[in-house]
């Protein structure tokens, strides 16, 4: 058996956190969620239907988006979100002219900060649009970014 050593490593703690509590649970029980649908949408309403069943979203001064006004290269732009908000329960990063425009969403536990840092990829010059599902409902806020040597498309 030739397991990649990410995958063999998910496996092991996966299977073996479950057994330090005298239970026998699959790896893939414990591994996240994909939302197959949401990236494989081509359009952001697309991509949001998938995600939160409705693309309608209200716009807020709540969510900070601090990201470059030019990014020299597509391919690494740093995006740093946070959403002044009460009952957090997911962020979704956007980059509208991507070829799929769903780069990230984090789901966040009871409690949680709403506050994510990392880096996307862009294939041009296009908003980043952030949206965050709090107390039930769907905010958004938008930064566009000028990018300079494309990411997604070269």
């Amino acid at each position: 058996m030739n397991l990649p050593r990410r995958a063999f490593l998910k496996g092991v703690l996966a299977t073996g956190g479950a057994m330090a509590f005298g239970t026998t649970v699959l790896p893939q029980a414990v591994m996240a969620d994909w939302p197959k649908t949401a990236f494989e949408a081509k359009t952001v309403d697309e991509a949001l239907t998938a995600l939160f069943t409705s693309p309608d979203t209200q716009k807020t001064d709540k969510i900070t988006i601090i990201a470059p006004d030019i990014a020299e290269n597509g391919a690494v732009v740093p995006v740093e979100v946070t959403a002044d908000l009460s009952k957090v329960e997911s962020i979704a990063i956007i980059s509208e002219k991507n070829p799929v425009p769903l780069v990230a969403q984090f789901n966040f536990a009871d409690n949680a900060e709403g506050y994510v840092k990392t880096r996307i990829k862009m294939g041009g010059t296009s908003d980043i649009v952030v949206v965050v599902k709090a107390d039930g409902k769907l905010y958004a806020a938008r930064k566009n970014v000028k990018v300079t040597v494309g990411g997604c498309g070269g």
